[in-house]
């Protein structure tokens, strides 16, 4: 692993990922993209991990791509950073893990995205979150893609257009993060959300983050009927059968996390 990335296995199934590059404002370098990427890829893989805790060193989330990489950069390299950056935030939603962020400080261009990528995130009542690019003539394109899947059409436009900051109370308004807590609280509360994910069947939790991003762009006859096949395969898994006996049976439930 990269020493700008630090992996930590807490307890009960979380885990923490950490971009340490507080003096970049943990900008999103092709070497850091790269080795979060190779470390997001492991968690995946780690079974012991039920909930992942996404966040950064220091007073800013992360101010985005690493300017000083693109300026002068041929169009193979550009192609490359940015082809990197879509592989991360697809990875994202792809490990069986739920991948929180807990955001300090300011969220900007690759940044926000970050942001809009994870499954959920936690924000201080002090953030801020931008895709100012077209203020210096680079367009949050990539960016935009999650953003656009994350708040109202509107609402992403304005915000790419402008490049306008947009406060934690706005951003839960509108869907881009999924909390918003004291400053002081933030680090407890993002650990708090993360035991409560990794409390459930990893199985049952990794069928259903699948399922979602699945699910969400297909017509809706065709969403109902593709959903309906994986509740049914759910359902006689061995952890959804052990909940509902104890359900039924007034007990707490021993998962297996298998399916």
């Amino acid at each position: 692993m990269s020493e700008s990335i630090v992996f930590a296995r807490l307890d009960d199934g979380v885990a923490t990922v950490t971009i340490d590059e507080p003096e970049t404002r943990n900008a999103l370098s092709q070497a850091v993209m790269e080795a979060l990427i190779d470390t997001l890829a492991e968690v995946g893989r780690d079974t012991d991990v039920r909930a992942v805790i996404l966040r950064t060193a220091g007073h800013v989330f992360s101010s985005g791509h690493d300017l000083k990489e693109i300026r002068g950069a041929e169009l193979e390299a550009q192609q490359q950073t940015f082809e990197a950056c879509s592989r991360l935030m697809q990875l994202i939603q792809q490990i069986p893990q739920p991948v929180i962020a807990q955001v300090q400080g300011v969220a900007t261009a690759a940044g926000c995205q970050l942001v809009a990528s994870c499954d959920l995130a936690v924000a201080a009542q002090s953030a801020r979150f931008a895709t100012p690019g077209v203020k210096i003539g680079l367009f949050c394109s990539t960016p935009m893609v999650a953003l656009s899947r994350a708040v109202p059409a509107k609402t992403a436009m304005r915000m790419l257009l402008t490049g306008d900051f947009v406060s934690a109370d706005d951003a839960l308004r509108f869907g881009l993060v999924s909390d918003v807590v004291a400053d002081g609280d933030l680090e407890d509360a993002a650990l708090d959300l993360a035991h409560k994910v990794a409390a459930a069947s990893s199985a049952t939790v990794a069928i259903g983050k699948a399922a979602f991003y699945e699910q969400r762009h297909l017509p809706v006859a065709e969403a109902y009927e593709r959903m309906s096949q994986v509740m049914a395969h759910n359902a006689v898994a061995a952890d959804a059968q052990e909940g509902i006996d104890a359900f039924l049976s007034r007990r707490e439930p021993q998962w297996q996390h298998r399916s």
